[in-house]
């Protein structure tokens, strides 16, 4: 009987494969045709989807349209794909998960189901002190019941470790699920995590060219775009999201890729772009936190101060992540309301503490607030020991200016190059790193490669930071022009 109802489960499994949704192409650089091309496309079928579901006023559509699947069952399905789903549909899965195994207790697969849709939903929900546990407890008893060929349990291990950024765990989890059935595609998306949290940028780009052979959809190429990002590649990452958000099979999975899109044009200093892109993502999904976040970062920079403050606080409502919050504090700062940023300051501190006990590790978001609002000299510690278990671009840049507010530039420097140079991996164009590379050289006196980096950073997004752009603009003036030439003897 168990193994009649996996089959049939193992049937429903998802496999995106609308005519037309290719493999991504090979890393390069995508064309202004391709992306007018495709932008003609979406919007010619808009027009036609317009036309065909109108109709006369006081007269019903005749068109009628198929049922969906049952909530439960669409949530199933995102979550074994490793895709978004919607929160209401993920209660209705774990709520028919948990019946489940409560009957069958030696169901591996609905084990492995229930584990990775409380993965999902702490992912969420910010809720990890309580889900990360249950995640695991439901993993590991799936493993238990069925302690070989189990790749779901696996990969939902692998998941879990991510989110929690043990991304040494992460890997080890999928190594042995692709160890164990090389085919299954949604395992690739894990390691791609895993070796980018760990520096290991080569490998990142074989398990995504893996994943592309095996694999086409908007997941693949939602996770494409992030690997093109890491590249330097703008405008691939950025083409490869509009497909993903075009293709997406469900609401809250084109409200994710929406909100991602609405990240990298936010990252370009796009600031109109990038609202467009987080206000949809809302719209489609009102429960996409991070794109209500991300409204509060755009309304910032278009100097709509009131808006940005209601946005970010609607984001932590529900979602009380300690990112949002230093970012809320950030803002209140910049507005000179230093009480209502200590409250925010005490929220994140509280926030970090409550999810290290669902395991999840906090060092980079509290080693970056302790560096420029706390203690530097903390910050520096912490962030050593997570350089030396995972050092990944993102670290390596936070503890190079933790170096730095604690008064070593010479060490800062060099995490600063490795944070920014090609060579090791920091191809992404980033101002915040950049600011702190710029910020770095001018306290060693190296003027011209400050000035020219502080320059950088500043186009590449002129509102990176409520705090830090203004401070940029002020050392650009202290510092002035490129100095003139001087002139060749004759």
């Amino acid at each position: 009987m168990e193994n009649a109802e996996r089959g049939a489960e193992e049937r429903t499994a998802p496999e995106e494969t609308a005519a037309g949704d290719a493999a991504p192409a090979a890393p390069g650089r995508v064309s202004r045709l391709r992306r007018r091309l495709l932008v003609g496309s979406l919007v010619g079928c808009l027009a036609l989807g317009g036309g065909v579901l109108l109709s006369l006023p006081g007269e019903e559509s005749t068109v009628r349209r198929a049922p969906g699947p049952a909530p439960g069952a669409q949530a199933g399905t995102a979550v074994r794909a490793g895709v978004p789903a919607a929160l209401p549909d993920l209660a209705v899965l774990i709520d028919e998960r948990e019946s489940r195994v409560r009957a069958h207790p030696r169901d591996a697969l609905s084990w492995a189901v229930l584990g990775s849709a409380y993965v999902e939903q702490g992912r969420r929900t910010a809720d990890a002190a309580v889900l990360y546990p249950k995640a695991e407890r439901a993993l590991r008893t799936s493993l238990k019941v069925r302690p070989k060929a189990n790749a779901e349990a696996l990969d939902g291990l692998a998941a879990l470790a991510n989110a929690r950024r043990d991304f040494r765990a992460a890997l080890s989890f999928g190594e042995a699920a692709r160890k164990l059935a090389p085919k299954r595609w949604t395992t690739y998306p894990q390691l791609i995590d895993a070796y980018t949290g760990l520096g290991d940028y080569k490998k990142a780009r074989k398990a995504l060219d893996s994943l592309t052979a095996l694999h086409s959809g908007p997941a693949v190429r939602a996770r494409a775009a992030g690997v093109y990002w890491e590249r330097g590649w703008r405008e691939d990452a950025q083409a490869a999201l509009a497909d993903a958000a075009a293709g997406a099979s469900s609401p809250a999975e084109q409200a994710a890729w929406l909100e991602r899109a609405g990240q990298l044009a936010w990252e370009r200093g796009e600031r109109e772009d990038a609202l467009r892109h987080f206000q949809e993502a809302v719209r489609i999904d009102p429960d996409q936190r991070a794109a209500q976040a991300g409204q509060g970062r755009a309304l910032a920079a278009l100097g709509r101060s009131s808006e940005a403050l209601s946005a970010y606080r609607v984001a932590l409502a529900k979602q009380p992540s300690p990112a949002y919050a230093l970012e809320l504090g950030e803002l209140y700062e910049s507005l000179g309301l230093t009480q209502a940023a200590r409250v925010q300051y005490d929220l994140l501190r509280a926030r970090v503490r409550q999810e290290a006990a669902g395991g999840v590790d906090g060092a980079l978001v509290l080693g970056r607030f302790e560096a420029d609002h706390g203690d530097p000299a903390s910050a520096v510690r912490r962030l050593r020991a997570e350089w030396r278990q995972q050092p990944g671009i993102a670290v390596a840049d936070a503890l190079g200016w933790a170096l730095h507010r604690a008064g070593d530039d010479k060490e800062a420097l060099g995490f600063a190059l490795i944070a920014t140079d090609r060579v090791h991996g920091g191809a992404v164009l980033s101002a915040p790193y950049m600011y702190h590379l710029g910020m770095i050289e001018r306290a060693l006196e190296r003027e011209g490669p400050a000035r020219r980096h502080l320059t950088e950073a500043l186009r590449i997004n002129p509102y990176f930071s409520p705090l830090l752009a203004p401070v940029a603009r002020e050392v650009l003036a202290r510092l002035g022009g490129e100095p003139a030439p001087a002139e060749l003897p004759e």
